[in-house]
């Protein structure tokens, strides 16, 4: 019997109309969650069960990314040029940049509390291409839930979260009554330039006292943050979580499959062209298996397959790579270049999966946040370099993996994951950082119907208005 509680994280808002539309948020990728966002909270039955003891109070902590620009403007000059996107010009908590930037310090946010009791801190990242690191001074956070399913509780001094993740921590006010910042900066797993700044907010405790001389208060105290490249700290955190009792892992699989995920470049006929000012006068692109996938035009992907309308895509997405190669190497030139195309991979409703994310060198290594629409899955293995499906393996959790429906792959290396597919659709799979999204880091399953009306996808409605 799966025992793991209901422990509902708050969410950012996830675009779910991306497989179907290509007017979506997904469809070229329109960067709305720059502009407005906010988070959805849903909260379990009464009576059901938690691992952790939940306190009166909670505070969503919304983390973000601003651009001094229209960022819709910095999407479409990326689009034209080929070239990676210009960087964020700040990182926000709750809308607000904080005390280290210019112009901001008036409208910092401010979280009183009084000492000695417990809050539970909803932090999500909502921000569009970068990983953070976050932390509170002073203040130990204990963890107990990450993309909305519980974990077992354990204490650190910092979280790292990724675009389109959650992470619950509970903080406890016991410190001496002053003023402490929350901060978050980047973790930039790549090569590649990344907004070197930070956010503050300030936890402020009700009874801290004021400076005799001007009757403010004191100067918040600064958190200890891992460095921008600290990969380790990273892993570490990530390696941490469990879920709090044994769930049910699938351990007969029906489909094994092994994604490559990483950056390519797709050379240009003219590469003095304005339209190709990516790498050599390239355009960046992104892949799993060497498929950059091409979101439809001229229909969606739910109509066409339920309406049986053909030409808008294939269901032939390569279970493997079509080529075997080193994948952390130094890898020849001419596996750059992947192919565009809209590819489904069909699976069988009920079917136990297994992917294995490897990150390939290609550009750069990084790490790839990579979401699933539909499901939860458990995180049952990762480690540096090439899977190895004769060792590795053999040192998955199979008892209490935590269970994500977000997880990143270690820079050059992987990661593994297991699910069942039993939600009838059509279910994006992409990478969260949203410059690789529109450069086609992502592909779709299409997961068949079951039996009976709870095993199926539902028809629209008569009065379904049309587009």
């Amino acid at each position: 019997m799966d025992k793991r509680c209901t422990c509902p994280a708050a969410r950012s808002y996830d675009w779910c109309l991306s497989p179907f539309s290509a007017d979506s948020s997904f469809g070229r990728g329109k960067w709305l969650r720059a502009t407005v966002y906010g988070a959805l909270i849903i909260h379990p039955k009464l009576g059901s069960p938690f691992s952790f003891p939940v306190p009166m109070r909670e505070i969503p902590i919304l983390l973000g990314e601003w651009w001094d620009r229209n960022p819709m403007d910095v999407l479409r000059l990326a689009d034209f040029t080929g070239a990676a996107p210009n960087v964020s010009d700040a990182y926000t908590i709750n809308g607000q940049p904080g005390d280290l930037y210019r112009c901001s310090k008036q409208e910092t946010v401010r979280f009183p509390v009084d000492p000695g009791e417990t809050i539970r801190l909803r932090v999500i990242n909502s921000g569009m291409n970068q990983e953070l690191f976050f932390a509170v001074a002073n203040h130990r956070l204990t963890v107990v839930a990450v993309d909305a399913d519980c974990t077992m509780p354990f204490v650190t001094s910092f979280i790292m979260i990724a675009p389109g993740q959650t992470t619950d921590v509970l903080l406890t006010a016991d410190q001496t009554p002053g003023l402490y910042y929350m901060a978050a900066h980047a973790y930039n797993s790549a090569n590649a330039p990344f907004d070197n700044t930070t956010t503050t907010a300030i936890l402020e405790y009700k009874s801290a006292p004021c400076n005799a001389n001007n009757g403010k208060s004191s100067t918040p105290i600064f958190p200890q943050l891992p460095g921008f490249n600290d990969t380790n700290s990273a892993i570490a955190f990530t390696s941490s979580l469990r879920s709090p009792s044994k769930v049910n892992v699938p351990l007969q699989i029906d489909e094994n499959l092994f994604f490559t995920v990483g950056l390519g470049l797709i050379n240009c006929t003219n590469p003095n062209s304005p339209r190709c000012q990516g790498p050599n006068g390239t355009r960046f692109a992104a892949s799993i298996n060497n498929v950059s996938f091409v979101l439809p035009t001229r229909n969606s992907l739910m109509q066409a397959y339920y309406q049986g309308q053909p030409g808008v895509f294939t269901t032939d997405f390569p279970p493997v790579p079509p080529v075997k190669f080193d994948y952390t190497g130094n890898v020849s030139r001419g596996l750059w270049q992947p192919v565009k195309a809209t590819k489904l991979y069909k699976l069988k409703f009920g079917a136990k999966v297994q992917i294995v994310f490897q990150d390939t060198s290609i550009v750069t290594v990084e790490d790839h946040p990579m979401h699933l629409h539909g499901h939860h899955f458990a995180v049952v293995g990762s480690g540096f370099g090439n899977f190895n499906p004769q060792t590795d393996p053999a040192k998955f959790n199979l008892i209490n993996p935590p269970y994500r429906n977000t997880i990143g792959n270690p820079p050059g290396g992987w990661v593994a994951i297991r699910f069942v597919a039993d939600n009838p659709g059509i279910w994006l799979l992409h990478c969260h950082l949203d410059s690789h999204l529109n450069w086609g880091l992502a592909m779709a399953f299409l997961v068949e119907n079951g039996v009976g009306k709870l095993q199926s996808v539902q028809p629209p409605p008569l009065d379904l208005p049309q587009c």
